[in-house]
């Protein structure tokens, strides 16, 4: 088939990310001798850098992470709700959600910290080796890349206005940055130059890397985080309004490591992050496919997809969250499938329908269940960046959020999502130069429920990487931004490559990126004002009309996007029989690249 790209094929590293420079950024370590977490570390900052519209370094991050010869393994870095940030406290203040933007909906910032334990566990590389790149582009320069404008452009009112610090940094000229000139950020390289000082006087690298940490979480750098969300901030709800997040908060949170969840589908065995994130979402709608699939591609095809779906995302909305009790096991197991997959029928369903596993009675909010007295006051969200809003139902990109994958030549293997804590998420701290995040809005104020706010509890997050082993060694990473759209776009990838590769043998990871994608809105969405589209479908215009048709014969309610508007997938992989890498990366919105060799 046609591909807008080769898949790139060598043996020394293979790299793809949502951005150029972060790709060749990580090579860059990579041909110094560092391995793919070191890479992956250079990568992630400069991420920060040349895409703060999409990640910044107070957003959050899962990471997925398999080193040669041992199991996978997730490190969170996922921040959770500060001591103060109840339900209760926040319907005391008159919400009925959680604001999408300003300081009350910024949890404990979670990025920092596990890029950090990632270096500093599995790294070869000082941390000063791996940050001067990101303050190399923040100090001098880079060419942002047109969204980076066109972002700026809807929140500059906003900017100009009240986020005035925001507007230093990012209307230099009181104009958005354009490609061909270059933006600096000199207060965040000023920041990094100041916690590299600070550590210096370390020798050990590990210790070294310990001390940057407990800067970020009692030093400079907490000091002026706290300050910042005790500022009042005009947010969504039209009110300025102060945050929950403290210095002690910021002291007594790290990331963490445990064990991803996973599902064995013919002979691969798929690692996701758990159920406080949507990650099993992937793995249910890999339960609920039928022995025999439809021919790939086809109206029968899609629709069973879409259908699979709207029943994992129903149960989503009523099991996941940091909780401790998500019955995963029964979520995932055979019997409960069997039934799951007896509801797909020959028709597009408008109906939430969770199950109950292990007979347990499944819980939806009031927003879930479109209650009228729920709706609450969303306030006037235009011009202001809420959420992670990848695609429109008319099919146009407003923004995402970011991915790299890495695989070096010893077969160790990364795959991670940076995201939050984007320039119209919260004012940048002007002593730093980027903001807090907004990861709280992804919570519920109805007692109860399983994503209800509550202090100590990550927020479920979309964050959502994908590792995939085949007959039990890691041959894949891959992922994509996209909010609820990430474990759609990444079901039809996965199928696509291991399809293929069963039948004609080889991961032709390029011919899946670019293949005609799609999503649903069937389900509440996670974030702020947290909308519903019951039955609705979006297609790229370049799906085949015969499907496109058919999909709206079975009661799909169709809107076709643009040619490239769905999808943002980047993907690496290895053959562990010839050593062989290849890396893919994703045409859509033209800053995705994949290098390596």
């Amino acid at each position: 088939m046609f591909t807008t790209r080769p898949t790139l094929q060598g043996t020394f590293g293979m790299v793809s990310s949502t951005h150029w420079l972060a790709s060749q950024s990580a090579m860059a370590v990579l041909e110094d001798g560092g391995n793919a977490y070191d890479a992956a570390v250079a990568g992630a900052f400069v991420l920060h850098v040349v895409e703060p519209h999409l990640n910044g370094p107070a957003g959050e991050v899962p990471i997925l992470l398999a080193p040669a010869g041992a199991d996978v393994r997730l490190l969170c870095g996922q921040g959770v709700a500060p001591a103060a940030a109840s339900a209760a406290h926040y319907r005391d203040l008159g919400l009925d959600l959680v604001p999408g933007t300003g300081p009350l909906a910024a949890a404990v910032p979670g990025a920092f910290d596990a890029w950090m334990l990632l270096l500093r566990d599995h790294g070869t590389k000082r941390l000063a080796d791996v940050l001067k790149y990101a303050v190399g582009y923040a100090e001098h320069g880079h060419a942002p890349v047109e969204n980076v404008g066109t972002t700026v452009e809807t929140v500059r009112r906003l900017f100009e206005t009240e986020w005035t610090s925001s507007a230093e940094i990012y209307l230099p000229d009181g104009r958005p940055p354009r490609p061909g000139t270059l933006l600096r950020n000199p207060a965040l390289a000023a920041t990094w130059r100041r916690l590299l000082d600070e550590v210096s006087g370390t020798a050990d690298r590990q210790a070294q890397i310990d001390a940057a940490r407990d800067v970020w979480r009692r030093g400079f750098i907490a000091e002026a985080l706290a300050r910042q969300a005790a500022r009042p901030t005009l947010d969504t709800t039209g009110e300025r309004r102060t945050g929950t997040l403290t210095a002690a908060d910021l002291a007594g949170w790290s990331a963490s490591y445990e064990t991803p969840a996973s599902y064995d589908w013919n002979g691969w065995t798929v690692c996701k992050p758990g159920p406080w994130s949507q990650g099993p979402a992937f793995l249910q709608q890999l339960a609920l496919l039928p022995p025999e699939l439809p021919p790939h591609g086809g109206a029968d095809y899609v629709h069973l997809l879409i259908e699979g779906c709207k029943l994992a995302m129903a149960d989503r909305e009523a099991w996941y969250g940091d909780t401790g009790d998500v019955p995963l096991a029964e979520l995932l197991s055979d019997a409960y499938n069997a039934g799951r997959r007896a509801l797909i029928g020959d028709k597009a369903s408008y109906e939430l329908r969770p199950g109950a596993p292990g007979g347990r009675e499944p819980r939806i909010g009031g927003h879930a269940r479109g209650d009228a007295d729920a709706a609450g006051a969303a306030g006037d969200v235009s011009g202001m960046g809420v959420g992670e809003p990848t695609v429109a139902t008319d099919g146009t990109t407003r923004g995402d959020t970011c991915h790299l994958d890495i695989v070096d030549r010893w077969g160790n293997m990364v795959a991670a999502t940076p995201s939050g804590g984007w320039l119209q998420s919260n004012p940048v701290v002007p002593e730093l130069g980027f903001p807090l995040g907004t990861r709280l809005q992804m919570t519920r104020l109805e007692e109860g429920l399983a994503d209800t706010l509550t202090p100590g509890r990550r927020p479920r997050t979309t964050l959502s990487p994908s590792i995939a082993l085949r007959d039990g060694v890691p041959v894949l990473a891959f992922g994509t931004p996209g909010g609820d759209q990430q474990d759609q776009w990444q079901v039809h990838f996965f199928l696509a490559v291991a399809l293929r590769a069963h039948t004609r043998g080889g991961l032709d990871l390029q011919g899946a990126i670019d293949a005609p994608n799609w999503h649903n809105d069937s389900f509440p969405s996670s974030f702020y004002p947290r909308a519903t589209k019951p039955g609705s479908v979006t297609v790229e215009s370049r799906m085949p009309g015969d499907v496109v048709e058919g999909l709206r014969r079975r009661g799909h309610d169709v809107t076709v996007g643009g040619p490239w508007s769905e999808g943002r997938l980047c993907a690496v992989a290895r053959d562990p029989g010839t050593g062989v890498l290849s890396a893919a990366a994703n045409p859509r919105g033209m800053q995705g690249y994949a290098v390596g060799r």
